[in-house]
């Protein structure tokens, strides 16, 4: 029997950084948003061990891959001697501070969960995304949320009406930002490195309250600071952005993924096309409805 499932992203509606807890992780609050943009994967069982095959010929298919981490974790700690075979079809662009293989390891989990009988509870599966990384307990679930600690605590939220009948513009550079030294490059950065506590409630309450024009100018992202200063192209799309009716933009995640929100499909549709014509045919783009 095989099992198709689909693993979809996020963006962060504002990435507060709170400073470095004793751990060495980063305390953080922020507000995920998820992006109906999917990846495919299909699971079969097996005699035994883990076989992944992916689309993607640059990522690795062992442990060094979340899919196959989460495989891994999931038949251990099921005490399952069976085994798997893997295909993932990826769609979501990778290290673009869209959290798809995130959202790729928490699809592993639940679908093999369902694949072998739930032998696992919803905190079992909670406590293995948590091991495997910050943003995959976000996607067990599919609402918008808020996170904090290192954002693993997650709390769910109704869909926010001022994204009612918005569209997501996203543009990728055609390169990634290591994750890894967006946090550590923060130390340069004080003010980001030592954000403001409380920014995520007051976001939270203009989303559900306001328009997404009003909304979009508490997001807030920290990791912009380092980012931008070493990619600028980055901040000319936002740039871009502002100056053509955007009525919202920022990075997502630690980059390198710039969205914007427009107020109809017409309006994405105009700024991808101005986009592609201000700096070229070749970024990755899509548009997607919130």
């Amino acid at each position: 029997m095989s099992l198709e499932v689909h693993s979809f992203c996020k963006v962060n509606l504002l990435l507060n950084i709170l400073g470095k807890r004793p751990d060495g992780f980063h305390a953080l609050e922020t507000v995920m948003q998820p992006v109906n943009l999917r990846d495919l994967l299909t699971f079969d069982r097996a005699t035994a061990g883990i076989q992944l095959e992916c689309s993607d010929p640059s990522l690795p298919v062992n442990s060094k891959n979340l899919v196959f981490a989460a495989a891994e974790k999931f038949l251990q700690t099921a005490g399952l001697k069976e085994g798997l075979h893997i295909r993932l079809e990826k769609h979501i662009p990778i290290s673009a501070g869209l959290g798809g293989g995130s959202g790729n390891a928490a699809a592993t989990l639940l679908a093999c969960n369902e694949l072998f009988g739930h032998p696992l509870s919803s905190g079992a599966l909670a406590s293995l995304a948590s091991a495997l990384g910050s943003d995959v307990p976000f996607f067990l679930q599919h609402n918008p949320a808020l996170a904090t600690g290192r954002g693993e605590i997650i709390q769910s939220l109704a869909p926010f009406p001022a994204l009612a009948g918005v569209w997501l513009v996203l543009v990728h550079p055609g390169f990634g930002v290591s994750t890894a030294w967006a946090y550590q490059s923060l130390a340069d950065h004080p003010q980001a490195l030592h954000g403001q506590p409380g920014r995520a409630q007051g976001l939270i309450s203009l989303l559900q309250t306001s328009d997404a024009a009003t909304a979009g100018k508490s997001f807030y992202n920290s990791l912009e600071a380092p980012v931008l200063r070493k990619y600028p192209l980055l901040a000319l799309f936002q740039e871009f952005f502002r100056e053509n009716g955007a009525e919202a933009e920022m990075m997502s995640g630690s980059g390198s993924t710039t969205f914007a929100l427009a107020r109809s499909r017409p309006a994405a549709e105009t700024l991808v096309e101005k986009l592609h014509l201000k700096f070229g045919p070749h970024f990755w783009t899509a548009i997607v409805p919130l």
